[in-house]
């Protein structure tokens, strides 16, 4: 299994990287705007999100358009995920290369998010995940009771893909087409069923009028 994830994150990796910056620009606001009009997004307190990283859709218009909320980022400190509220001007670049927040900021516990907006390579619609093989995630989510929403591109949401037990699975998958419920725990006003659902949701435009 190790030589298909293997195999699987060069795949998408190259297909995300090769990404011209306009469709990068266009996806990533399409999928700002699908999760700042979705009821559950808007009533969240505190949710942690992160700064985007080679070519990763880049969340930071939601900081602005959902100002009400607690926006808090992940920090790596060894092989663990420490999480910080969001300041805009105590950001520092990790030897990785992305942004995250500077080590002396307050902390976050995680048993206060009500949501994690969560990176990856590639996702399924049944929830999995594909990373960057380092697991930070994957020991990360199980300590947050928060609700988990992958965060991908169209051409990196695969019917498949192969987990274990150990991978933390999502709840929701953001697109820029919109929503998907992947059946991991049932939504209100959701049927119980085996297949996963696509929400499709009004324009941004129609919740701020």
């Amino acid at each position: 299994m190790d030589r298909e994830k293997s195999s699987l994150r060069q795949h998408f990796c190259t297909l995300r990287e090769c990404l011209p910056p306009e469709d990068v620009r266009e996806a990533s606001l399409a999928i700002c705007r699908h999760l700042a009009g979705w009821s559950v997004l808007r009533g969240a307190c505190v949710v942690m999100a992160y700064l985007a990283f080679r070519n990763e859709p880049d969340l930071s218009p939601l900081f602005d358009m959902l100002p009400h909320i607690r926006w808090a980022l992940p920090r790596i400190e060894g092989k663990r995920l420490v999480v910080h509220p969001y300041d805009r001007t105590r950001l520092v670049r990790h030897p990785f290369g992305m942004l995250e927040p500077a080590a002396e900021l307050p902390t976050v516990d995680p048993a206060t998010l009500d949501m994690v907006l969560v990176p990856g390579v590639a996702f399924d619609r049944r929830g999995g995940r594909l990373g960057f093989g380092g697991g930070f995630y994957d020991r990360f989510l199980p300590t947050t009771p928060a609700l988990r929403v992958g965060i991908t591109y169209d051409i990196c949401l695969a019917d498949e893909l192969p987990c274990t037990e150990s991978d933390a699975r999502m709840d929701w998958i953001a697109t820029p087409q919109g929503l998907i419920w992947t059946g991991r725990g049932i939504p209100a006003g959701a049927r119980e069923e085996s297949a996963p659902i696509r929400v499709d949701l009004r324009p941004v435009s129609e919740f701020w009028r």
